[in-house]
């Protein structure tokens, strides 16, 4: 991509993607994606050609064996932020229960927002509510952002 990337270039790419279905294992705006093959489209959009291919993965994978893949992944290609203090056009993992390895990922729109990918949902934009916010557990930006 061309130019420094902006947190508003970033939430402008994810707002495109709002209306998505749900689709596991996909990420084509407006066909289907999950969570985090919405993180892979935005990336895509905004920074350029992905990375790494993340493989298949089965609904209960973080489950299965304890580790955090997916902050991981992200660890990999994003700079770390701390959960407390992210910002708009970061992206946030999300862990369900305490001692379970992160799952959702998020791309948050304000302090108090985010876009997200959700089972039985088309991807929206939700308020980060006390129920969200005490489940943030990792939060990135993505690489070469200028604020």
């Amino acid at each position: 991509m061309s130019g420094a990337l902006t947190r508003a270039a970033v939430i402008g790419a994810a707002r495109g993607w709002i209306g998505t279905p749900y689709r596991h294992q996909a990420s084509l705006r407006g066909v289907g994606c999950d969570c985090l093959g919405l993180v892979r489209g935005v990336w895509r959009e905004v920074v350029g050609p992905e990375p790494e291919a993340p493989g298949p993965y089965a609904a209960d994978w973080a489950e299965a064996d304890g580790v955090e893949r997916m902050a991981q992944g992200a660890a990999r290609h994003f700079a770390p932020v701390s959960p407390d203090a992210f910002s708009a056009g970061d992206v946030l993992l999300f862990r369900w229960r305490e001692g379970l390895p992160a799952k959702h990922a998020g791309i948050a729109t304000s302090p108090d927002t985010m876009i997200h990918a959700h089972d039985g949902a088309s991807v929206c934009e939700v308020h980060i509510g006390s129920q969200w916010r005490r489940r943030i557990a990792f939060a990135f930006a993505f690489p070469g952002l200028n604020d």
